[in-house]
């Protein structure tokens, strides 16, 4: 069985490392944005072309839902 039970003295920082460039760092600075998450999708070439905006998609999306509910 692996011994993953490391103490800080055997824990070697490279030295290429340099610490004191990390002055400054804002811990958290994403945080919200990861949070938000995102929701991707892949567009074919042919539908990005004829879809070239966020908004265009979604006002394409959003009439084929209205389409559908009316149904």
């Amino acid at each position: 069985m692996k011994n993953d039970d490391q103490t800080p003295e055997s824990d070697d920082l490279r030295p290429e490392y340099d610490l004191t460039k990390l002055k400054g760092a804002t811990r958290g600075k994403y945080l919200a944005r990861y949070r938000a998450g995102t929701n991707l999708a892949l567009l074919a070439p042919d539908v990005r072309a004829a879809f070239p905006t966020d908004e265009a998609v979604n006002q394409a999306l959003r009439s084929a839902m209205q389409s559908q509910a009316g149904k």
